[in-house]
């Protein structure tokens, strides 16, 4: 199990953005995202570098690596989620 702070989560979009991308990394079995704290707890067997590199991709970044790309990939992933 891994608790993961990160970075943009705004709203329930980007939580269901977050378990949708990381539910399809091999070896996670659950994901559960609080939006108000910022902190995902996946449980599973996958390696923490690549969910940290799948949550950058789309644009949350581990607390203190956030960048102007991220965060404009987090607006994008949040409507993803929002409507998908």
């Amino acid at each position: 199990m891994y608790q993961i702070e990160v970075e943009n989560i705004k709203c329930g979009g980007c939580a269901n953005s977050i378990e949708k991308a990381l539910l399809k990394v091999e070896g996670v079995d659950s994901v559960k995202v609080n939006v108000e704290n910022g902190i995902i707890v996946i449980v599973g067997d996958a390696l923490r570098p690549e969910l940290v590199a799948k949550l950058t991709q789309i644009g949350y970044p581990e607390k203190g690596n956030n960048t102007m790309a991220c965060q404009a990939k987090s607006y994008f992933s949040c409507a993803v989620g929002k409507f998908g």
